[in-house]
């Protein structure tokens, strides 16, 4: 069976000038590492919950915590990933620390993804 597929395929007859073509198109495998790593970060829904929250407002670790029922330990963790990340930004106002999105570019992210979930 498998070989039946892979004559179909037509794996005998590689169609050069495309796969030359992709492989002009294609960006280095280091890029495509972190695009992967990037979409990981999106794989947890204590982060997702997080952003979404920080879609609405600009929010301290007790407001999050509160808001989602975790500690603020848990919060701060998924928050030092999610700036390591790039993805939230934050800015200190006396001893309280206030995070928000880094940029439009995550509510995009985000916002694609939900309108791929509810087709």
């Amino acid at each position: 069976m498998a070989e039946q597929e892979l004559e179909q395929c037509g794996f005998l007859c590689v169609h050069e000038d495309v796969v030359k073509k992709v492989t002009s198109q294609m960006p280095p495998d280091e890029m495509l590492y972190d695009l992967a790593e990037l979409f990981k970060i999106f794989g947890d829904t204590t982060r997702i919950k997080i952003l979404y929250a920080l879609f609405e407002a600009e929010l301290c670790v007790c407001d999050m915590a509160q808001l989602l029922g975790l500690s603020q330990t848990a919060v701060s963790h998924q928050l030092r990933v999610l700036k390591g990340n790039k993805l939230v930004k934050f800015r200190r106002e006396g001893k309280t620390v206030f995070y928000s999105l880094a940029d439009d570019h995550v509510r995009r992210i985000i916002n694609q993804g939900m309108e791929h979930v509810e087709e």
